[in-house]
Parts: C-alpha cells; structure tokens; sequence
C-alpha cells in the first residue's frame, strides 16, 4: 500500500479541502498537514524500494499487464519525495503569498490535485494513465495560473493552456497508436514486447516514438517547443510561479527517460532520437540562457533558466549511459530546489522592496545582506559553482559526455554553464550591489515576524539542502547511480510488475 500513498494523500486533502470550503484557515492548515505527511510516507517508500527493490501494485486487485498498475522503482521514488517537499515548502511560503481571493476560488483544492497529478504521473505504470495523470495537472495548473483574473495572468493562461492541450493530443494519438500494434498500455508489457513490435513495424514504432518526443518534449518545454513557459510562468503569484517552475517541466522530463529507456531504450529507434535528442539539449541550453541574459524581470529571467536547465536533463537522456542518466537524475533534485529558492527570494525582494524589474532595484546587500545571501547560495549553485549541488549535478553530466565523446554537447554545456553565471552576475549586479536608481528609491517595506518567517523558512530549507546536497555529494550521488542501473536494465522494472509472466 506504500505505493498508493503518494496520491492517495493529495487526493484525499483536495476532498478535504472542498468540503471545508468556506473555512479558509481550516483548508490552509489541511493542505499543509497533507503536503507534510506525504512527505513522511514518501520517504518511507523510497526507503522500502531502496531496501528491497521496485515495488509494483494492482488497483482493485487486478494483476498487470490487465489493471491500472501503480509502480515506484528508485527514480519515481526520488521524485515523489521531492514532489512533497516542494508542496510543504510552498504550502507553507503560500500562508502569507495566497490572497484569499485565490483561496476563496479554491486555490487550495486545486493545489492538492496538482500535487496528485504530479504523482501520479510519477508512480503510475501505464501510458493511458499517465495521460490521464497529465490532465489533472493540466486542468488544475491551468486554473491556478488564470484564477487571479488580470489581463497578464489570462493571457499566460491561455498560452500555456494552448500549448499544452496540443501536447496531451499528440499524446493521446501516439498512445492509441501504440495500443492498436501492440494490444496493451503498460509499460512494463510494452517493454517486454517491444523488440517483437519493433521488428514487425519498425516505422511505426519509431514514429510513435518520435510523437512521444514532441508530446513530452512540449510538457518539458524544450527547443523549439518552450516559448509558452516565459510567456505564463511569470504572471501568477510567488507560490505557484515555484511550484510549477519546480515540477511541471520536470514530469515531461521524467517521461521522456520512463519511456525512452522502459519502452524505446533497447530497439533501433534511438538510432533517430539519441542524436536529435543531443541537438535539442543543446539548443535549449543555448536559447534558455540568451533568453535569461536579455531580461531585467527576475521573474522572466529565472523563466527562461528553467528552460536552459532542462537542456542539461535532456542532454543526460541523449548521451544514454548508466554514468548520464546518474548526473541527470541528480541534476534534476538539484535545479528543482536551486530555481525555486531563486523563484522565493525573489517573492521576498518584491514583498520588501515592491519590484521585480532590475532596473527598479538596487542596494539590497548594503542594507539586507541576509537575503542577499539567500539569493547569493543558489544562484552560485545554479551556476555549477563549487563545493555547492550544481558542481556535481554538471561534473556528473559532462564527464559521462566526455567518456561517451559527445565533446560537441559537452562544448555546448560549458558555453552554456558561463553565461549561466553571467546572468546571476546580472541579478547580483543590479539589485543588490549597484545603487539603487533615485526615481525608486523608497524604504523598504518591513515585514511582520509571521510573514517573516513563512517566507523565510521555505527558503532557507530549501537554499540549505542545495549547500548538503554539496557536502553530501558522495552519498546522494550513490542513490542517483542505483536509480540510473534500473533504468539501463529495462528488465528489473518488467520482472517486478509481470513476474513470470514476461
């Protein structure tokens, strides 16, 4: 029942949540019991699949291939785990984020279904349910970007809503496709019978292939498909600007190494996808950080990081060894939590100094030089600087490059990596080192101890894990390898959800 955990408690406040509706502080402090308990039970069934192996169970009783199958091996554990703690830290940063507008409009409910639907999406074991799982993300993610109704945060809605429906339809067809060669929407089936199919229909299954690339790719927002994360991420409030930057590219991420290494990683496809895969890790790496170095709204620009940065996951999925897919899965804990403590700084400059725009700001480290600090610490993490997380997420990515002899790519990273540290340099430069302009020079807003600390300790929590995920690389880096020896041997996952039936 370990497995189930992840989505049943989400599931379970979102009810909560709507049948306590008209007593705001009761849904707050629901939500945040929830997010804090899933935590607890998370980390319990990372601990159980690390112990004794992938864990596999059948809804309502039904054995896979023929029930909806809920699966966590050591990657979709990692990731269920990182999933509740950016839901406590952003539950409890929202106490004094959320307006009660939002919350009257069932910001809350909405919020747990989110974290439902990223789960899900984690945990589940076949491809119509993860489709389904993708809706729910997309339904309440939706909602939460356009519920504070301005022109902006409509428009950002839109976009992204647009974007992402063309996606969950390229999804669907690859889907129905997939199931009409094969008679079958579990992954671990699917791997199992995939070198048959293969053979029968090579190019189908490579176009299949090809359509999860784009399906997944514009959930991921890679290049070409990212100019819809810029245009929406930055119009809705602090929390939920972290939030989705934290996970939503991340699960478009996560299926794109379920299925190309579960699915598609042992047949001829990857002959057509490794190489495009390591031109579109590059171009997003290359167009995420111009993006971020032409904007002076932090928002926009740690937007358009979120972009660079999947590049680098992208380009560990490309390079296709046990080493790459290790420094991606640990790159992807590190930017999860190194962007969103940028995402809470930045909701603390603004709630102290009323601006997001860098050529409003100014002189934040002469006058606060902790906060300044709380954005100097995963900044320099973002930007590969040791002994922080970033170091070795990129160390991790470049030396498998460098053994796989992708020197192009790795060129590409370290281009990247140097105009990564530019435009924090940027930030650094405008609003904490240089005067701030006299046409905005106005006191800072002081905060009361309560808001004080709701927003201070998230990201303190958060900014403090980026230094001990440095410090305790070694470790860290172990769990991220046994993740990554899983993904190189389809057969575990397939063993241990079909058994002998295989």
């Amino acid at each position: 029942m370990t497995v189930v955990y992840p989505i049943l408690v989400p599931l379970i406040a979102a009810v909560i949540c709507g049948l306590v509706r008209n007593y705001r502080p009761l849904q707050r402090w629901v939500s945040l019991g929830a997010t804090g308990v899933a935590l607890v039970l998370n980390i319990r069934l990372l601990l159980v699949v690390q112990a004794d192996g992938i864990q596999s169970v059948g809804i309502g009783g039904w054995a896979a291939p023929f029930g909806i199958a809920l699966v966590a091996d050591l990657l979709s554990a990692i990731m269920v785990v990182v999933t509740a703690f950016m839901g406590l830290m952003v539950a409890i940063y929202a106490f004094d984020d959320i307006t009660e507008d939002h919350e009257a409009n069932g910001y809350h409910i909405l919020y747990q279904l989110l974290l439902a639907g990223v789960s899900g999406s984690f945990m589940t074991g076949d491809m119509f349910n993860l489709f389904v799982w993708f809706e729910i993300m997309l339904i309440s993610s939706f909602v939460l970007l356009a519920m504070g109704g301005s022109r902006e945060e409509t428009e950002g809605g839109v976009k992204y809503v647009i974007m992402n429906m063309i996606s969950s339809a390229v999804f669907l067809a690859a889907t129905g496709l997939l199931f009409g060669i094969s008679g079958t929407v579990n992954m671990a089936d699917l791997g199992s019978r995939i070198h048959r199919l293969a053979a029968m229909h090579p190019v189908l299954v490579t176009a299949i292939a090809m359509l999860y690339l784009i399906a997944f790719g514009m959930k991921a927002a890679v290049f070409p498909l990212f100019s819809w994360l810029p245009a929406s991420y930055h119009t809705p409030p602090t929390a939920i600007t972290t939030i989705f930057g934290a996970l939503l590219t991340k699960v478009g991420v996560y299926a794109l190494i379920r299925v190309f290494t579960l699915i598609f990683g042992t047949v001829n496809v990857l002959w057509l996808a490794q190489p495009l895969l390591l031109v579109i890790a590059s171009l997003t790496m290359l167009t995420g950080v111009f993006g971020a170095v032409a904007q002076y709204d932090v928002r926009r620009l740690l937007s358009f990081h979120i972009v660079s940065q999947i590049g680098y996951l992208i380009l560990g999925l490309a390079i296709f060894t046990a080493a790459s897919l290790a420094g991606t899965i640990f790159y992807l804990v590190h930017v999860i939590l190194a962007k969103s403590a940028l995402f809470l700084v930045a909701g603390i400059v603004n709630k102290n100094y009323g601006e997001y725009d860098l050529k409003k700001l100014g002189g934040i480290y002469y006058n606060n030089v902790a906060l300044s600090m709380l954005f100097f610490i995963p900044a320099m993490a973002l930007a590969g600087i040791p002994p922080l997380s970033g170091f070795w997420a990129k160390f991790g990515v470049i030396r498998a490059g460098l053994e796989a002899e992708n020197y192009i790519a790795v060129g590409m990273a370290l281009f990247v990596s140097v105009w990564t540290l530019y435009s924090m340099t940027k930030i650094w430069t405008y609003a904490y080192m240089r005067k701030r302009p006299a046409d905005y020079d106005r006191p800072k807003v002081e905060m009361p101890s309560s808001s004080f600390w709701l927003r201070w300790g998230p990201t303190l929590a958060i900014g403090a894990i980026t230094v001990i995920m440095g410090i305790f690389a070694g470790p860290l880096y172990g769990l991220a390898t046994e993740a990554a020896n899983q993904l190189v041997d389809p057969n575990i996952y397939i063993t241990a959800v079909l058994g002998g039936s295989n």
